[in-house]
């Protein structure tokens, strides 16, 4: 007759699957935080499209919007750097697009 194992503590696999679901890329991480991190309003209108050597891309609705976020990038990238840490973009550059999705 073989013998029961006790239970494993379920802390350890969950840590395990969430390390494994995290984003992989800077870019990946910051598409994730985004809305969160930037507020509903600014979300609804812009996205994440790239990332290179520190330096987010970010779509804009239109160019409004892209003006008034390139006024607010030094607020907004400090809010990034507390959610995201040493992943956050240095800098942030916004574009106008009219094919967002």
């Amino acid at each position: 007759m073989s013998r029961r194992r006790a239970p494993r503590p379920a802390a350890t696999a969950l840590r395990a699957a969430l390390d494994r679901a995290a984003p992989k890329t800077p870019l990946a991480a910051l598409q994730v935080a985004w809305a969160e991190t930037v507020g509903e309003q600014i979300a609804a209108v812009t996205s994440p499209v790239s990332e290179r050597a520190g330096e987010a891309v970010v779509s804009c609705s239109d160019s409004v919007w892209a003006q008034e976020l390139d006024l607010m990038q030094g607020q907004l990238l400090e809010r990034l750097e507390e959610r995201l840490g040493e992943r956050a973009p240095r800098s942030l550059r916004f574009r106008v697009e009219d094919d967002r999705k």
